[in-house]
């Protein structure tokens, strides 16, 4: 099918996006207003002498002495200028102060899946093109817009958002992920009332306060979800407006909070993308089509076709304690559980023996390591695992060789004083010799030897962001030139390092995004390593992210975090859900629990394919008592893993039903383990139930509870049911 139409409606020039299982219509209106008559499910093509009219659009009931303003009218976008009083996605001023601007169509292209209209303001020479870009196996629409100069005069851009999205009259409920440090992507649901409703970060970074990703639904239902995720790791905005006929209007992109972008004749500037859906199975299907759309078209494409490792990382065992005997003695014991990477976290370099010094000089300290960092990566790799490191390029210590040198490369006004956090600043990305110099340091690092994987790190907000060198036309575009700069040097070091691995990071849970896990494999999610806690994160996490980028820890107990105890199968239960990770003090593992650890590790490496790449179902989301389920099915359908958890059992409670979801009715499954078969249509109608056997040890409990049941397809073969190979 195609997935662009040219079309009218209402009489209006239109076009029709559609993908596998969604379509958007948008027209323009009289006076250049960008109108979305439709968003949501797909209504089919238009033939046989149909145009956009067949999609009904709604029409709007203004009272006739405003009958011209677009008030209640879902917009594509919005225009300061435009007949409209709602949250404007577009404000551009001119030199004579005023910021109004008149947009006209002037073209429209349609190449392939992509549609591009573009705009013009005569009175400024402002143009304006809209992308609408169909992924259209995956059931998404990646939209951006651009900018261009054309007049002879500058303008300067003091709002511009990715995308404006309008849904007609409804009562709406907003499903957003916010939090803090330790508590991150907690889903959280809102009624939408009349007014707006803000989702943002002034941080400078993603944030752990909150996450730019959205999903709507109409109140009372489970069905439709309207979803969206910017791709943009610093300062961002969502606007969630609902207008005086109970319309909604969505606004979302790079936050203006102090920003503003030049634009000298003949220059132009494109906003990071807006990610959109649309799902008519809940919040579980939404997330199915962002996982599947970031798998094959978001994650570097170097390493799609290959799991992440599993990986244990030094810093809960060593923190900044690191010395290059205890470090081999930790990689021994690592390889002998079955890890693949072993990862060295902070302390490893310059004079660094605390958060206090050394951050910005990536250079290996010889009193830590005499014989160079390489007997350690010779000894990791011998030992059959990669080598990773921990890096924080963005920042530096003002007790650094780095900043004695360079003290004007942070951010900063030259008539304030300069705020600490962690006691370290930030580097300013927007400067070129900034850029190049961290580029220099970090290749002398690669270069000299043979890291496979990198923890990019991130951890403070940003104040006093000034950029006093600059012109001061420029200066407020620092915001954004400065997170264009850390794209553009991990960029830069991937290329020349294309089989380099990076986990991103930013004090735990921070900078997970579209924009970071365009050039970054792997994301950190949180600090807080408490299973309990960890589920919540997790659930949340992948409302919005793939679990093949969510990185899960399992720690030592009682947790730093938290200081909880529980049971290292729970614990490594709960780390499973996406890409395992170890930390804590191995050495100090018994016998036995590194037998069960071993053991763990192996069943994790024989599910790993479906968990990672597979399709992703959460039964029953997690909470304070009872049960708690996720399922993954593979994309053939050939293989079911379930987790089941229960934090807290609760007396006298009966198991419940777990109804497995996704499979191939008509096939039959076999569970590993006892060897029991059932269809799939039971495994959907009846499922699972969700109790657990008496615990064998004296004195049980019924918390903390967890187990694993891998179901896979059979096949008849010679009479006999037989396990597919897997």
């Amino acid at each position: 099918m195609p997935a662009v139409t040219r079309t009218t409606c209402a009489g209006r020039p239109a076009w029709l996006v559609r993908t596998s299982c969604s379509a958007m219509l948008v027209s323009v209106a009289d006076g250049g207003a960008l109108v979305l008559d439709h968003w949501g499910g797909d209504g089919g093509a238009l033939d046989g002498g149909l145009n956009g009219d067949s999609y009904l659009p709604h029409t709007p009931w203004n009272r006739p002495s405003q009958a011209h303003f677009l008030d209640g009218v879902p917009l594509a976008y919005s225009v300061h200028g435009d007949r409209a009083f709602k949250e404007p996605g577009l404000v551009v001023a001119r030199q004579d102060g005023s910021s109004v601007s008149r947009l006209t169509l002037s073209e429209d292209h349609v190449d392939g899946d992509v549609l591009r209209l573009v705009f013009e303001d005569p009175g400024s020479g402002l143009l304006v093109e809209h992308r609408f870009a169909a992924a259209v196996e995956h059931g998404i629409v990646v939209r951006d817009v651009r900018v261009e100069n054309r007049g002879a005069q500058p303008l300067r851009v003091e709002r511009i958002a990715s995308a404006v999205l309008g849904l007609p009259p409804a009562r709406y409920q907003a499903w957003t992920l916010t939090g803090r440090w330790g508590d991150e992507y907690q889903l959280t649901r809102r009624d939408l009332m009349p007014g707006k409703v803000v989702l943002d970060s002034r941080r400078g970074f993603t944030s752990h306060e909150a996450n730019p990703w959205f999903a709507l639904t109409e109140a009372g239902q489970d069905g439709p979800v309207w979803f969206g995720a910017l791709a943009w790791s610093g300062n961002w905005s969502i606007v969630f407006e609902t207008e005086r006929n109970d319309a909604l209007h969505v606004v979302a992109g790079i936050n203006p909070f102090d920003s503003a972008w030049h634009l000298e004749p003949g220059e132009s500037f494109r906003t990071p993308p807006l990610v959109c859906g649309y799902a008519d199975d809940g919040l579980d299907g939404a997330a199915r089509l962002m996982h599947r759309y970031q798998r094959d078209h978001v994650l570097p494409a170097r390493h799609r076709g290959t799991p992440p490792p599993v990986h244990y990382n030094t810093w809960l065992a060593t923190s900044f304690d690191v010395e290059v005997g205890h470090q081999v003695e930790l990689a021994t014991r690592a390889a002998e559980l079955g890890v693949e990477l072993f990862v060295v976290d902070d302390g490893w370099f310059g004079a660094r023996r605390d958060d206090h010094a050394g951050l910005g000089d990536w250079v290996v300290d010889p009193a830590k390591f005499p014989g160079g960092l390489g007997e350690l990566v010779d000894e990791v790799h011998r030992l059959g695992m990669k080598f990773g490191i921990w890096l924080e390029p963005e920042m530096v210590n003002p007790d650094s060789d780095l900043h004695r040198a360079h003290p004007d490369w942070v951010l900063h006004l030259p008539d304030r004083e300069t705020t600490l956090s962690r006691n370290q600043l930030v580097l300013n990305f927007a400067r070129d010799d900034v850029r190049e110099g961290v580029v220099e340091q970090v290749r002398a690092l690669l270069r000299e030897h043979r890291i496979d994987f990198v923890k990019w790190d991130h951890n403070r907000p940003y104040t006093e962001v000034g950029w006093p060198q600059a012109p001061v036309e420029r200066r407020r575009e620092v915001w954004v030139r400065h997170v264009r700069g850390v794209y553009e040097v991990i960029a830069r070091l991937r290329a020349e390092f294309p089989d380099l691995m990076i986990e991103t990071c930013a004090g735990g849970g921070g900078r997970a995004d579209l924009g970071i896990l365009g050039v970054a494999d792997l994301a950190q999610v949180s600090d807080n390593t408490d299973p309990s806690d960890r589920l919540r994160v997790q659930h949340g996490f992948s409302r919005a992210y793939a679990p093949r980028a969510m990185v899960g820890w399992v720690a030592d107990t009682p947790e730093p975090t938290t200081g909880r105890t529980s049971p290292l199968e729970f614990r490594f239960h709960v780390a499973m859900q996406g890409v395992l990770g170890i930390s804590g003090d191995i050495l100090a593992w018994g016998e036995d629990e590194r037998t069960r650890a071993a053991g763990l590790i192996a069943e994790y490496k024989r599910v790993r394919p479906t968990i990672q790449d597979g399709d992703q179902h959460w039964l029953v989301p997690p909470s304070d008592r009872g049960p708690c389920a996720v399922q993954y099915v593979s994309r053939d359908r050939d293989e079911v893993v379930v987790f089941v958890y229960q934090v807290r059992g609760v007396v006298g409670e009966g198991p419940r039903r777990l109804r497995l979801r996704g499979l191939d009715a008509g096939r039959r499954y076999r569970r590993s383990g006892d060897g029991a078969v059932t269809t799939g249509a039971a495994l959907m109608a009846v499922g699972l139930p969700s109790a657990f056997p008496p615990p064998e040890a004296p004195g049980h409990t019924e918390d903390w509870r967890s187990r694993v049941e891998v179901w896979r397809a059979v096949r008849e073969e010679s009479g006999a049911v037989r396990q597919e190979e897997v």
